[in-house]
Parts: structure tokens; C-alpha cells; sequence
């Protein structure tokens, strides 16, 4: 590419204001509330269904859930799932009885996320990972609160350089690093030779 070439090439950038919001520190209060909530929200949502059998042991209310999304028996022809592949992906969860194992695991995520993000901790992954339970549940028909959380959770996931400043993230990011730039614990060390 010649210097002309270069020059021709367009630079687009983001606005000032957003590129301040997702990548200063100065704006890490707001993504601590943020966090906050959307974990607070994940943790009380998970540590209700820990004490509940028809989560923990049996997975019924998980088959219940189900159940009813694939089909709403007072207008079988409008099920809650309206994408036929979905639907058939919960079918067959379903049908393989793989709610007892998925009840549990629903259980964690939600727990563990709920933690992640109040403690500030690898929020970029934690607010994906909820974002992806988010969208589950809202393909299977339940709106109640996930539209909200997976928005804000879109939001933090973007921010996820500086949601977690007043958190863990603060020191895990820079000794951890990221999977293009590894952190000072996975820096090579130079072996010195003697006499240099």
C-alpha cells in the first residue's frame, strides 16, 4: 500500500462520548451500579432455587418450564417458542429427561454470575454468560425481567475494560491478561546469561 493509498483510507471513529463511557475509568461508578444490580438480580434469582428440590434434585420445575413453552394448552396452535428450531432443541432436551442434570446447572450459572459481577471479577465473560441465559430464556417465551438484564448486560460487556475497575478486575486483568495480550503472570522471562 502507498503512502497515497494510505491516505485515501477512511478512518472512521466512535463518538468522544462513548469512547470515554466504555473505556475511562471515570465512568466505573456507573458500570459498579450497573453491575450490581444485574448481579444482585442473577444471585437472589439463583439462591431461590437452591433450597428448592424441584431444582436441586429433580429438575421438575425445569420440565415444567418447558413443558409449558412448547405448548400453551388453551392455544396449542401459539406455543411460547415460536422458532421451530428452538422448540425442537427443548423438545428433545425434554424428551431425554436432560432437565434434571440442566435444572442444577441453570442453578449454578446463575449463582456464579451473580457473584462474578458483584465481585467485579472477569465481568466481560460473566455478563456474556448471563446475556446467553438471558436470550435462552427469552427464546423459551419468558420475558419478565430478561430484556432488561440482557441489555444492560450487552452494555457491560462492552465496557468490560472498566465495568470491573471497582472490583477484582482491577488486578486480575492486568496479571491475567487477555487471550491476544497474555498479563504479567504469562509474560515470558527472558533467561539472562551470565556477564550481561
Amino acid at each position: 500500500m502507498t503512502t497515497q493509498d494510505r491516505q485515501s483510507v477512511a478512518t472512521i471513529t466512535d463518538p468522544p462520548f462513548i469512547t470515554s463511557l466504555l473505556n475511562s475509568t471515570r465512568w466505573s461508578w456507573l458500570w459498579l451500579i450497573i453491575r450490581l444490580y444485574v448481579g444482585y438480580t442473577w444471585l437472589t434469582s439463583g439462591w431461590s432455587k437452591i433450597t428448592n428440590p424441584a431444582w436441586t434434585q429433580t429438575g421438575a420445575a425445569l420440565q415444567g418450564f418447558w413443558e409449558r413453552a412448547i405448548v400453551i394448552p388453551e392455544a396449542p396452535a401459539r406455543p411460547a417458542i415460536v422458532f421451530n428450531w428452538y422448540r425442537g432443541f427443548i423438545q428433545a432436551l425434554l424428551e431425554g429427561g436432560h432437565y434434571t442434570w440442566f435444572a442444577k446447572l441453570i442453578v449454578a450459572g446463575e449463582v456464579l454470575i451473580g457473584i462474578a459481577l458483584i465481585l467485579g471479577a472477569f465481568v466481560g465473560i460473566a455478563a456474556f454468560l448471563g446475556a446467553f441465559m438471558n436470550w435462552n430464556f427469552m427464546m423459551a417465551g419468558s420475558a419478565s425481567a430478561n430484556p432488561v438484564l440482557f441489555t444492560l448486560s450487552i452494555l457491560l460487556i462492552l465496557a468490560w475494560k472498566t465495568a470491573g475497575w471497582w472490583g477484582l478486575d482491577r488486578w486480575l486483568l492486568p496479571k491475567l491478561g487477555t487471550p491476544w495480550r497474555p498479563g504479567v503472570v504469562f509474560e515470558p522471562t527472558e533467561a539472562k546469561t551470565p556477564g550481561t
